[in-house]
């Protein structure tokens, strides 16, 4: 709602949005789901300020998907799978505004990762222009 005038409360938002990624909130995480769509509308609407946000928001999301990936809980399939799309989304448009620094960034996660599931998203990002 706010669009450009979000960037007046981004390091708030900033501090929101990372604690939301880190806890795993019920078999249906709608709290994560939600706040994916928030920072992905976030990083829309204030992207030149992205790129200095880039380190913080790109760990919190590969420990969201290492840690969606490897929950064993009763978290449904298709919810991981939501939940690694819209991560895979985030970290395509972070890519998007920051000029390629994300594709850089990824290139030894990828070849150090051995999960298939995380792996993908990761192409992804790559294969993304």
């Amino acid at each position: 709602r706010l669009g450009i005038l979000i960037v007046r409360h981004l390091k708030r938002l900033e501090r929101v949005i990372l604690g939301y990624l880190e806890v795993c909130d019920g078999p249906e995480e709608e709290a994560r789901l939600g706040i994916l769509e928030t920072l992905q509308c976030t990083i829309e609407h204030a992207w030149p300020r992205m790129p200095c946000r880039l380190p913080v928001l790109l760990k919190a999301l590969l420990k969201m998907m290492w840690d969606v990936h490897t929950d064993h809980g009763s978290t449904p399939e298709l919810v991981k799978a939501t939940l690694l799309q819209g991560a895979t989304e985030c970290l395509i448009l972070l890519d998007r505004c920051s000029e390629g620094q994300v594709k850089v960034l990824l290139e030894g996660v990828y070849s150090s990762c051995e999960e298939n599931r995380v792996r993908e998203c990761i192409r992804k990002v790559q294969e993304n222009t």
